[in-house]
Formats: C-alpha cells, sequence, structure tokens
C-alpha cells in the first residue's frame, strides 16, 4: 500500500520569520519546480480528486531531476492528504510523449519557487518548503509533510499542525486551495491574481 502524504499547506504572513525559524532546524535547499499536470480527455482525474504530474526540479547549481507523480483522491478532506505513488525519471520530454500516446492531456503547467528544510520533530520525518508561485506575486505559502500509514494519518497531521504553530502559523492560515486552481483563475482573471484564502 502506498505510504500517504500527510501534508498541511497554509498562508505564510511573516515569510522572514518563518524562514528564519526553518533555518534553525535545518539548512533550506533552493530548488525551481516545472510541474505539468496532466488530466484524461474526459476529465476524470481532475473530477475525482486524482493527480497525474510531471515535475521537473532545478536545484541552485543547475542539476536537474525529474519526477513523475500519480496522488489518489485524499484519504483525510480537512488536510487534502493523498496516497502518493512517485519514481524518478530521466527526460521529462518522454514522460510527456508516453502520456500523450495514452491519451492524456496537459491541463496547466506553471513553476514554483521553494525552499525545502529537512528535519525531524516530535519523532518524525518532516519536509517543510517554503513556496512562492511568479504568478501569484506576493504570496508565499508553506507546505509541511510527513510520511503515514493509512492509519497514522490522524496522529500524523498533529505532529505537523504543532510544527506549524511553532513557526508562528496560526491555523486559520491553512488553506486547502490548490496551485492548479490559484494559477487557473489567475490566467483567467484580468484584475491580478486570486485571494489566497
Amino acid at each position: 500500500m502506498a505510504m500517504i502524504e500527510a501534508e498541511l499547506k497554509a498562508v505564510v504572513r511573516d515569510p522572514d520569520r518563518v524562514h528564519r525559524l526553518l533555518g534553525e532546524r535545518a539548512e533550506g535547499a533552493r530548488s525551481t519546480y516545472s510541474d505539468r499536470y496532466f488530466d484524461l480527455p474526459d476529465g476524470r482525474l481532475t473530477e475525482q480528486n486524482r493527480e497525474l504530474r510531471v515535475r521537473t526540479v532545478t536545484d541552485d547549481t543547475g542539476g536537474e531531476r525529474v519526477v513523475l507523480t500519480y496522488k489518489e483522491p485524499p484519504v483525510d478532506d480537512t488536510s487534502g492528504s493523498k496516497p502518493e505513488h512517485e519514481t524518478t525519471a530521466a527526460d521529462a520530454g518522454v514522460l510527456v510523449t508516453v502520456l500523450t500516446a495514452l491519451d492524456a492531456v496537459e491541463v496547466i503547467a506553471f513553476r514554483k519557487h521553494c525552499v525545502n528544510h529537512r528535519f525531524e520533530a516530535h519523532g518524525r520525518e518532516m519536509l517543510a518548503t517554503v513556496v512562492q508561485v511568479p504568478e501569484l506575486a506576493g504570496q508565499t505559502f508553506i507546505e509541511l509533510e510527513t510520511l503515514a500509514e493509512a492509519d497514522d494519518v490522524p496522529a500524523a497531521l498533529d505532529a505537523v499542525r504543532t510544527v506549524l504553530t511553532e513557526l508562528g502559523i496560526k491555523p486559520e492560515d491553512l488553506t486547502t486551495d490548490t496551485y492548479t486552481d490559484a494559477v487557473a483563475a489567475y490566467r483567467a482573471n484580468e484584475h491580478g491574481p486570486p485571494s489566497a484564502t
């Protein structure tokens, strides 16, 4: 059975403070994610809250890593935590060719500037990612995750909430809004980016 990414996402009101507090736990690694999301022609993956993504990660030295990810529907509606299947590949173009040949269609593509911090907290390995999306200028987000078995998701999410609180993130800053929806809304809106909350 796939491990579940027990994850919470929040709007960051004080990015400098969050970067400082995370830096005290672990050094941050900067990278750019180039994400391409795919669906079947009838849109059933999106309709069923599943995800199929090709991601190219470029680190600050220019090194690249390609990751193919399939996410199942959420097991926890309050957080959006999903079972995840992921593997690396040598060439994003080959993945796109294969998916297209199988009638998948690209529905949206965008970039994220990320700083990743890996550390242990409350007996769990955590990954904190501070995110800025160029098209959502002026907004900063944090994603905090840990891997869990299905029966361990509530406890894992409790640990994630605790760390977010330690970072100064308030409960009202949590969001289940997706970057894909926010970017799509921005592109459809001539008056600027939508509210993140």
